[in-house]
């Protein structure tokens, strides 16, 4: 529900709050370029009463801070916040521009903040009043109403400790206001806590080397807080598995005869191999012949008609049991599963442009035959399975009371099947958990950093479980390909701030030079290489590498001004800095890798000391 209530102007906002001595007051604004324009639009309305007293006091401040923070002294909003005393506090503002606004409120020395919902998790400054505009917020994935513990967060920084004697929320008017859900969330439980704990590469090598042992790190795994929904649900199968089995128990031991748990779960176990037995026999040689060409014949593989059998065709499509195949010249044909021949044990690929050979192949006999199975064959190795499974049976029953017990344990198959039951789904809920980190020491395998048999990372392993970053993998073979080693400074920066960024962020249309375009070219192949690979094991593929991003910083580590930097890629500078913080910090793990790697390492630091420069600290 829409209440569309007419907006309140910032000026007339904050000269109410004044006159029920409402301020100091963080007013939360849904964006960041409101943020900056309700500012603004404060500090220049005539009719704004400002604090002489304080501003003295704010001039006093910032010049100490200047000392330390000299970045600050051409920040657009620096007259607004010094002259007015309001200022604009979001993600898009550098750190020091932020640290000085949050040090200006603490002091008592401001009036308003505008700012966006996030800044209330992050910061602790409170104020006499907070002034919530909108019952939504904007994340990453776009518009979306507030949580219980953002309402909160943001309304619990209203009251200074020692100064009021109570803090006032305000819900001022807008077209996303919502006033019955506001109350409804400030009355709400907390949203519940949401583990950020993921299974990654890095987390698996150094959890293997902590605990030597897959068995151990699935352990660790199953107790992180990430999985308690699931170990609360393991928890309660295991007490009905348990309950399950004392019934079990006593109807055994109330029947007298010399039977187990064990023995009534593997009777269990062993009837329902008989009856698979059962079903999986054909009844006529037909029904085997075409199970058999159910699980042989695949798309990619050449079949062949006819009572010579001498037409041949490629598979190109099957549907339960209609064949679509392609004739040498290309036309198509649709038959029925059972008029096939006889099948070829190759399989071509379909995008493949040389497909004639899969006909040329079979003229001169280098496709070979795939040889069909006995039906009395068959027939005698399920006959021979079936008495194995008996004499197994036979060997649960005691002695002398084979009948009763036999017949007790076909009375208790339904409560031992459930025990079975219950087990399957607590597996199949650990596998849950573990089979991302199974999946992952596939993909590391692969590429010579795990060595699974073992259980232990092999020696590029090792160094790999040491880059803290957010693509590992992909960093690690841009090492082991010599990528790092060979760039030069400005382009090894570069090369990591492409894959440091946020994929979506766009950082402007700077040009890369040909020196990184040529080596990201080359390292696309890479990147295929790895996502095939991820792809075919099951984990999720990483988001593509940003070229805005590599643009921006290699400008920057070649000498760019911080001003020009800000105007050619039209991004704010908050998240400039964040670019290049994060890349900063991503070429230090690199140069922490000087015994193993030390031209990459070399690089790496010699490019992180330039982008780490001020503003980035």
């Amino acid at each position: 529900m829409r209440f569309n209530l007419p907006e309140i102007p910032p000026p007339r906002l904050i000269s109410a709050l004044r006159s029920y001595d409402l301020l100091p007051a963080i007013v939360f604004v849904p964006s960041r370029r409101k943020c900056d324009e309700a500012a603004t639009e404060v500090a220049l309305d005539k009719s704004f009463q400002t604090d002489f007293g304080k501003k003295d006091a704010r001039l006093q401040l910032y010049e100490q801070f200047l000392e330390e923070y000299p970045e600050v002294k051409r920040h657009k909003h620096k007259g607004i916040l010094l002259r007015a005393g309001v200022g604009s506090h979001h993600a898009g503002h550098i750190p020091a521009w932020k640290l000085l606004v949050e040090k200006m409120m603490a002091g008592g020395l401001l009036n308003a903040i505008f700012a966006t919902s996030t800044v209330a998790a992050g910061v602790d400054f409170p104020a006499r009043s907070v002034v919530v505009s909108n019952a939504d917020t904007r994340g990453n994935d776009g518009w979306r109403p507030l949580f219980a513990s953002e309402v909160q967060q943001m309304t619990g920084r209203a009251g200074r400790r020692g100064r009021d004697n109570v803090g006032f929320v305000v819900l001022a008017p807008s077209r996303f206001q919502n006033p019955p859900k506001m109350a409804e969330l400030l009355t709400s439980p907390p949203d519940p806590l949401e583990s950020k704990f993921r299974s990654t590469y890095t987390s698996l090598l150094n959890l293997l080397d902590a605990f030597e042992s897959f068995e151990q790190v699935r352990l660790i795994a199953e107790k992180s807080f990430a999985f308690r929904k699931t170990a609360k649900q393991v928890t309660g199968l295991r007490r009905k598995q348990q309950q399950m089995r004392e019934t079990l128990e006593s109807r055994i031991v109330d029947s007298g005869l010399d039977l187990t748990v064990e023995a009534a779960i593997g009777f269990e176990r062993l009837i329902g191999t008989l009856d698979r037995l059962a079903r999986r026999i054909p009844v006529t040689r037909e029904e085997m012949r075409l199970r058999w060409l159910k699980s042989n014949v695949k798309r990619g593989r050449m079949v062949s008609r006819g009572k010579s059998g001498r037409k041949f065709l490629l598979v190109i499509d099957i549907q339960r049991s209609r064949v679509t195949a392609m004739k040498e010249h290309g036309q198509s044909v649709t038959f029925s599963l059972s008029n096939v021949k006889r099948v070829y044990e190759k399989i071509y690929s379909l995008q493949d442009e040389s497909l004639d050979d899969a006909f040329t192949e079979i003229e001169e006999g280098k496709n070979k035959i795939i040889k069909e199975p006995s039906y009395a064959l068959e027939r005698l190795d399920s006959d021979a399975a079936e008495v194995i499974v008996e004499d197994a049976i036979e060997s649960l029953l005691p002695e002398n009371e084979t009948d009763s017990a036999r017949d007790l344990l076909v009375n208790l198959t339904p409560d031992a099947e459930y025990i079975e039951r219950k087990a399957r789904e607590i597996e199949a809920l650990r596998r849950g958990i573990w089979q991302p980190f199974l999946n992952r020491a596939r993909v590391l395998e692969r590429f010579g950093y795990l060595d699974i048999a073992a259980e232990k990372a092999t020696e590029s392993g090792r160094w790999l479980a040491d880059l803290r970053l957010d693509r590992p993998l992909l960093v690690g073979e841009a090492i082991k390909s010599g990528i790092f080693a060979n760039l030069d400074i400005p382009a090894t920066a570069g090369f990591m701030a492409s894959l440091a960024a946020d994929a979506e962020r766009d950082y402007g249309d700077l040009s890369l030079t040909n020196e990184l375009l040529e080596s990201i070219k080359d390292f696309e192949e890479i990147i295929y290489d790895v996502s095939e690979v991820e792809w075919e094991c099951g984990v999720e593929i990483a988001e593509e590498i940003n070229f805005s991003a590599a643009a921006a910083a290699e400008s920057w580590a070649g000498g760019i001004s911080w001003n020009e930097l800000v105007s050619r890629t039209r991004a704010e500078e908050g998240d400039l800095v964040r670019l290049l913080s994060r890349t900063g910090e991503a070429l230090m793990q690199v140069a922490h890798l000087k015994d193993e790697n030390r031209d990459s390492a070399s690089n790496a630091r010699a490019a992180a000391e330039i982008v780490l420069r001020e503003p980035i600290r």
